[in-house]
């Protein structure tokens, strides 16, 4: 399996025309440029958000085009120190333009099986699908590109099943 990185991964924000959907299936994740300031929030301290400037760029950018980015976040109750943390910097994330709701796990539709082996994944207008991997100790290894339209599928399923059931952020009470 070959894996992009996550700069060459953001690069097709750039080339998408309509929707990117982002399904977030973690309760944390070690994201090295996170590290200072989940650590300053946990102890306390207001939270500098610029390490977030290239992705608000970023997402201004795209929906300012016209284009949606959307995420649903499915989260254990009661949260990780991480899912409180991304919590509380929601709004920066929406501020830029990205439409986020969150589903706790429970509330999951019985049965429901997640596509890409239940990794975290982008879907792209509909047609490529971007899958996160992740070590052991839960560091972004890469992302698999996926344009199989059984694949595709699958994702726009979930997708379009999850999407009504969780709730926008200003009316979720974690």
């Amino acid at each position: 399996m070959e894996l992009i990185s996550s700069a060459e991964r953001n690069q097709l924000f750039e080339r998408f025309a309509h929707d990117a959907f982002h399904l977030e299936l973690r309760d944390d994740y070690s994201v090295p440029n996170e590290e200072g300031p989940f650590e300053d929030w946990l102890n306390g301290s207001a939270t500098d958000d610029a390490f977030m400037e290239p992705w608000t760029r970023l997402m201004k950018g795209v929906t300012g085009s016209g284009m949606t980015v959307r995420r649903v976040r499915v989260v254990t109750e009661p949260h990780s120190p991480y899912i409180r943390w991304e919590y509380a910097t929601t709004g920066v994330n929406e501020a830029a333009g990205e439409s986020i709701r969150w589903l706790p796990r429970h509330r999951l539709p019985e049965g429901l099986r997640f596509p890409v082996d239940g990794n975290d994944w982008w879907l792209f207008d509909d047609k490529l699908v971007a899958v996160g991997h992740f070590d052991g100790s839960g560091r972004v290894l890469g992302s698999e590109i996926i344009e199989s339209p059984a694949v595709v599928a699958e994702c726009i399923r979930v997708r379009d099943l999850l999407w009504p059931l969780a709730t926008p952020t200003a009316a979720y009470q974690p």
